[in-house]
């Protein structure tokens, strides 16, 4: 079987990643960190699948994910968390925003602001 024929599973959990709004990958394709032409091919799981990413989204729309160990936002320097946090959940705001606004896959990524935003 085709995998656009198997849906797009979760490379953790094995489920269906039902919709843009609950992609990892899509979620790093919009922040910048994941190229157009590599999207294709890499492994797709859900955002709370991934909790190193995940920890830093704040928005009422998902669950705060926690993440242990090393890479948990409680070990790391205070001013990097709100950084991430901020950029992070900015690049989720535009993913639920992404249904709605009507573009083209290669407009999904946000544009980088002048302070690197």
């Amino acid at each position: 079987m085709a995998k656009c024929d198997e849906g797009y599973r979760c490379e953790v959990c094995g489920r269906d990643v039902g919709a843009v709004t609950e992609s990892d990958l899509y979620l790093r394709f919009v922040l910048g960190e994941v190229p157009l032409e590599r999207l294709h091919r890499l492994p797709e799981r859900h955002l709370w699948c991934n909790p190193a990413l995940a920890q830093y989204i704040v928005h009422p729309a998902l669950e705060p994910v926690a993440c242990e160990g090393p890479f948990s936002k409680t070990e790391m320097d205070p001013g990097f968390v709100a950084a991430e946090e901020q950029r992070v959940s900015r690049g989720y705001r535009r993913l639920l925003a992404i249904p709605t606004l009507g573009l083209s896959v290669p407009e999904y990524p946000l544009a980088v602001t002048p302070d690197g935003e």
